[in-house]
């Protein structure tokens, strides 16, 4: 009898977990698949300001489920992508975009990646010249008498 208790129990404690999770779902009502598709897109590309690299379709955060309705809001009054990350980097920052803008102060994020190519290709290309002229250079006569020594004794062993 206790037995089967204890099993009526956890079956409801399993039965009300699943509902509180089912609970956490949003749904979103889009009459235009373009629509939805920008929904997604614009979910997908913003980060949660609370979480660490997550993005706010998949943050349970608070803020990120006000963002989400901000988005579906504003899009549902015909507000473009564009304008809709304009409003969120005003009211968040620049840090919720995964892809931050080309600006001036975000010109060394762009930048510095390229020019430490640049930098590591023009080492490169000194090193490889400077093999080039070392191993070019002539012989010394002290060089040329002890490499002919050492030819001469080879010979005669």
């Amino acid at each position: 009898m206790a037995l089967i208790r204890t099993l009526l129990a956890t079956l409801v404690l399993l039965l009300v977990a699943g509902t509180v999770q089912a609970a956490g779902i949003e749904v979103r009502e889009f009459d235009d698949p373009v629509m939805e598709q920008r929904y997604r897109s614009l979910t997908a590309s913003m980060r949660c300001p609370t979480c660490e690299n997550q993005a706010i379709n998949d943050s349970d955060a608070p803020v990120s489920a006000d963002m989400r309705d901000r988005i579906y809001l504003l899009l549902q009054e015909g507000v473009s992508d564009i304008e809709i990350r304009d409003h969120m980097v005003q009211r968040f920052g620049d840090y919720i975009l995964y892809n931050p803008r080309l600006e001036g102060r975000t010109f060394l994020l762009w930048g510095l990646p390229a020019g430490l190519v640049v930098l590591g290709a023009i080492v490169v290309v000194l090193i490889v010249r400077s093999r080039k002229t070392a191993s070019a250079q002539a012989l010394s006569e002290e060089e040329r008498a002890r490499l002919q020594a050492l030819i001469n004794r080879e010979r005669t062993e």
